[in-house]
């Protein structure tokens, strides 16, 4: 889209809190995925937690939750999203997300346009997911289903574990 950037926000709630051995192997690999994706063609900003080694922005708790995790993140494009995510290690990772994750039981991914130069904000990520659980894809909220450019996810993406 002319003039924007793509935004996504990805929640989850861990099985255990992030010092568990449980989730260890996840919290081990945040530094080296986050790392990659900041150094991919494309990638413009994330949202960062403190920056104490190995615990990525795991402190930005979702309704004072310390089990919910969230990924927020800005794009140049669909492409280069998508690269990011279903062609590289990261892949893996989501892959195994179920070992990491509870099960959503709602939808937990959002994607929608940003004007070139916008950081959004969790607040801000999280009405966009909140508007897309109400009224469903649409311009101002989505999902990989819902861009026409997107087609990675369909032949790379994994069987969804919950609503996405």
């Amino acid at each position: 889209m002319e003039g924007h950037h793509l935004a996504e926000l990805n929640i989850g709630r861990l099985v255990a809190e992030t010092d568990d051995p449980r989730v260890a192997e996840f919290m081990d690999a945040l530094d080296r995925i986050n790392g990659l994706g900041k150094r991919m063609p494309g990638f413009v900003w994330m949202m960062e937690g403190s920056g104490e080694p190995g615990t990525g922005n795991t402190e930005a708790k979702i309704d004072g939750d310390p089990l919910f995790v969230s990924n927020l993140t800005v794009w140049e494009s669909i492409e280069t999203l998508e690269q990011f995510v279903w062609n590289t290690v990261h892949r893996q990772f989501y892959e195994r997300g179920p070992e990491w994750f509870e099960v959503m039981g709602e939808m937990h991914f959002v994607m929608w346009w940003v004007p070139i130069g916008h950081k959004p904000t969790l607040e801000e990520a999280l009405e966009k997911l909140e508007h897309r659980k109400t009224h469903g894809d649409s311009a101002d909220a989505f999902g990989w289903d819902w861009l026409k450019e997107a087609r990675l996810h369909k032949v790379r993406g994994c069987q969804q574990q919950a609503a996405e």
